[in-house]
């Protein structure tokens, strides 16, 4: 069985998608299309099965699957998105995901955007203060524990997302940019990085880590301490708080 990462193609409205922590800018529609689609091809190129999950067209964040769905294991969690302008997006979801295989739920209470929930071995550090709320770290603890996860909650007030501040590399050291890191010590190591967009990485093989390519001081340091880098441009994304973890689901073969 392959590596899956579940994908949503962009909607034309994506210059309309929601903007919380910084100034909203012009989005080229056309270059969009282009990144997410070399961002599709990047994940591909490492062994990655692209699933294309049904357009959201009505919904100018929907490209953002991440905050959709959260996988563990062979369960997969349908969230309830904290924005209630993004809660159409997952309608049908559940439907379209279960072919895979995966044991589908539905958060049953609370708020949760899979963009706050950040998995190194068995725990699942979850970002409260912004899009997620106390009671959907509740609702997700229900579901998981009993599957061997422990649940962490996180403070996050400078950034969308917790993920939108940090991510972790291959041996769970967390990776963010300071200033938008409400609190290192939260996480059982921290390394610093020069960049704001340097905190977010997708891994996707046992050596390499795929990022975006606004971040080159990052990508040196991270090559320097033994990670092999793939850079892909989404700056277009980035105009809406969007990162490399955004854009997709990964669910892994093993």
């Amino acid at each position: 069985m392959a590596n899956v990462a579940y994908v949503r193609r962009p909607s034309q409205r994506l210059g309309e998608g929601l903007v919380t922590h910084i100034e909203r800018t012009p989005v080229d529609i056309a270059l969009a299309f282009e990144q997410w689609q070399n961002y599709c091809d990047a994940l591909h190129r490492f062994g990655w099965e692209i699933v294309e999950l049904p357009a959201a067209d009505a919904h100018p964040d929907g490209v953002f699957i991440e905050d959709a769905m959260v996988v563990f294991g062979d369960l997969a969690v349908i969230t309830r998105p904290g924005a209630p302008e993004r809660r159409g997006e997952i309608v049908g979801l559940s439907e379209a995901v279960s072919p895979s295989g995966l044991d589908v739920k539905q958060l049953p209470a609370g708020h949760l955007d899979g963009g706050d929930v950040l998995k190194i071995g068995s725990t699942a550090y979850v970002g409260v203060g912004g899009r997620t709320d106390r009671a959907g770290i509740s609702a997700l603890e229900e579901m998981i524990a009993p599957r061997g996860w422990t649940v962490r909650s996180v403070s996050v007030t400078k950034v969308l997302h917790l993920k939108s501040a940090v991510t972790a590399l291959h041996d769970g050291t967390v990776i963010g940019f300071p200033p938008l890191v409400d609190d290192p010590s939260q996480f059982d190591a921290f390394l610093e990085v020069p960049e704001e967009h340097g905190g977010h990485v997708v891994l996707l093989d046992e050596s390499t880590a795929l990022m975006s390519a606004s971040a080159p001081q990052t990508a040196s340091l991270l090559r320097e301490g033994g990670t092999a880098i793939e850079c892909v441009d989404i700056s277009e994304f980035e105009r809406l708080e969007g990162c490399v973890t955004c854009l997709s689901v990964r669910v892994r073969a093993d």
